[in-house]
C-alpha cells in the first residue's frame, strides 16, 4: 500500500512539473493534427474573466483573435506567460486584435488567477518563489467542459490544454499556430507573429 502510494506521489509531482514547466527546447516541435493553419478556426462561445461571454464568430470580418492556450491556473509557466502578457498589454493593444488566454480551468479559478497581482510558485525542492504580476488587462477564458479545447486538438492527456497559440486573420481561418511557445517572452513573440501576418494597427 505505501508502495503504491509513493508512486502516486511521484507520478503527481511529475504531472505538476512537467505543467509548470514551458516546452522541452530540444524537443521537436508539436504538429496540429485537428486543427490546421489555413482551416476555419472552430467556432467558439466562452465565457470570460471580463464577465462577458466571447463567441469567435462575433470577430469576423472585424479584426484578427489570438487564443493562447495554457496548461493551468497558478502553475508556473502560465503565471509567467500571464505576466508578459499584462505587463506588455499597451503595446499588444496597438493592433487590430482581440486576444484572449484560454484553459479548462474553471471561470472562478481563472478570475482569481486574472486579479492576482502576486503567486506564490512551489519549487521542487519545497523552497518557495512569489512572482508579481500585473492584473491581466486581457479576458481569460474558461472551457471547463473541454469541449472547445477538443475541437482545436490542444487537450493533452492529462485533461489540461496544451501550450498552443492560435493566430485567427479577420476571414476567421487560423493564419499560425504556435506550438513552442516561450512564457517569459510570450508578449514580444506574439507582437512579432503579429507583424509577420501583417495585423493592421489601429489608427
Amino acid at each position: 500500500m505505501r508502495a503504491l502510494l509513493t508512486m502516486g506521489l511521484v507520478a503527481g509531482l511529475a504531472v505538476a512539473t512537467a505543467m509548470a514547466q514551458g516546452p522541452n527546447p530540444n524537443a521537436a516541435p508539436a504538429v496540429p493534427t485537428v486543427v490546421k493553419v489555413g482551416d476555419m478556426a472552430p467556432d467558439f462561445t466562452l465565457p470570460g474573466t471580463d464577465g462577458k461571454t466571447h463567441k469567435l464568430s462575433d470577430y469576423r470580418g472585424k479584426q484578427a483573435v489570438v487564443v493562447a492556450w495554457f496548461p493551468k491556473a497558478f502553475t508556473q509557466g502560465c503565471t509567467i506567460e500571464c505576466k508578459s502578457l499584462a505587463e506588455n498589454g499597451d503595446k499588444i493593444q496597438k493592433y487590430q486584435v482581440a486576444y484572449f488566454m484560454a484553459s479548462t480551468d474553471p471561470l472562478a479559478e481563472n478570475i482569481k488567477f486574472a486579479k492576482a497581482t502576486s503567486v506564490t510558485l512551489q519549487g521542487r525542492g519545497g523552497e518557495s518563489t512569489v512572482v508579481d504580476k500585473k492584473e491581466a488587462d486581457f479576458p481569460m477564458l474558461s472551457d471547463e467542459d473541454q469541449s472547445v479545447a477538443k475541437k482545436y486538438g490542444v487537450l493533452g492527456t492529462r485533461g489540461v490544454a496544451n501550450r498552443w497559440t492560435f493566430y485567427i486573420d479577420k476571414t476567421g481561418k487560423v493564419a499560425a499556430i504556435d506550438t513552442v511557445v516561450r512564457p517569459a517572452t510570450s508578449a514580444e513573440d506574439m507582437i512579432t507573429k503579429l507583424e509577420e501576418l501583417k495585423v493592421a494597427k489601429k489608427s
